[in-house]
């Protein structure tokens, strides 16, 4: 297995969890590795597109979802793609929000754990070594450039508190409750227009495929090119203000928020979330304090929508803004997605 290691994530203490208890147990059940460090940001997409993956096992991120993300898309940047892209992924949290390893732990139905138990429950299944499928997320951007997801799309309140967040971030997971805090201080609303494609069961027609050009990655088959209408049987939302948008494929945002509690890895499913302007700051904070345990969609809010979709097209009208892409800042503009279901493999539970 390559281990790949970001050492300034979180708090800045990967190195010290992997000379702790990941070495530890990874010798113990015997599992042959190669420590890679990352230097600096895109160091890990650098080296998985030019590395030698013959003899690779698997990929492990130790750190926070950011480096998957990374690794991701330099998989398939290689002229191998096709095949890179099924060499399996293991996360082990070492970041901040650790949404995909909260999510994995998840998946198995035991008792919620954070901390150094997370990275435990984690480490273990590494070593049982059970493969899944993993669903993956293709995006369009306005500029041309395509991204590929394996977490979440955000707009709005969540993106903001994202990022604005980064300045505490020697904090840990606090630096999210801090920022929110901040953030509803200054509570505000985003103006732009969001339409998505129903999953089956909720819609009766299904998207024609569309032709794209020859390129690394599955075809978009369910998205018209930006700039177009969407499909006819696709789903405009009316409402233009928003407080937030969140597309998420996992269960969890964050080790104590479980964003969609009926999601798994590979479902087909994008778990499409948002809430309309006109919420107020204590029922936002209700939400989010219901979304420790996932029963905020249990809370009747009149301003919270959840839909299952297949695709979707967020057009941002307020100017500036962020979005976030796996809880990378991504570029800001006009963007549509679709879910591939199980297009690459992670081990799992």
């Amino acid at each position: 297995m390559m281990v790949l290691v970001n050492p300034l994530s979180g708090r800045g203490q990967a190195m010290s969890l992997y000379a702790g208890p990941v070495q530890r147990l990874l010798t113990d059940a015997a599992v042959p590795h190669a420590l890679i460090v990352t230097e600096h940001q895109n160091h890990a997409r650098e080296l998985v597109r030019s590395a030698d993956l013959s003899e690779c096992s698997a990929l492990v991120i130790l750190s926070g979802d950011g480096l998957l993300f990374e690794v991701i898309n330099g998989l398939m940047e290689r002229e191998d793609w096709e095949q890179a892209i099924l060499t399996p992924l293991a996360i082990l949290p070492g970041g901040s929000g650790n949404a995909l390893a909260a999510s994995v732990h998840y998946y198995t139905q035991a008792d919620p754990v954070w901390g150094v138990e997370l990275l435990l429950s984690c480490g273990f299944l590494l070593c049982k070594g059970l493969v899944r499928p993993l669903d993956v997320l293709s995006l369009r951007l306005s500029s041309g450039l395509r991204l590929f997801s394996f977490l979440s799309i955000a707009w709005g309140f969540i993106a903001d508190v994202d990022i604005e967040s980064e300045r505490y971030r020697y904090m840990g997971a606090v630096r999210f409750v801090v920022g929110a805090l901040i953030r509803l201080a200054s509570f505000r609303t985003y103006q732009g227009r969001l339409a998505f494609l129903p999953t089956p069961g909720d819609s009766s027609t299904l998207s024609l495929p569309r032709p794209h050009p020859e390129e690394h990655g599955p075809p978009d088959d369910l998205l018209a090119p930006l700039g177009e209408p969407v499909p006819a049987d696709w789903t405009v939302v009316e409402e233009q203000d928003f407080v937030l948008v969140l597309a998420t494929s996992h269960s969890h945002l964050a080790e104590d928020l479980v964003a969609a509690p009926s999601a798994g890895p590979a479902d087909g499913h994008i778990h499409l979330l948002y809430v309309r302007a006109g919420v107020s700051r204590v029922a936002l904070l209700k939400l989010f304090v219901a979304m420790e345990k996932g029963t905020h969609l249990a809370c009747e809010c009149p301003h919270l929508v959840y839909r299952r979709v297949r695709a979707l097209r967020l057009e941002p009208a307020t100017s500036p803004g962020v979005i976030t892409v796996d809880g990378e800042q991504a570029e800001y503009g006009p963007l549509q997605a679709q879910v591939h279901r199980g297009y690459a493999r992670l081990i799992s539970g």
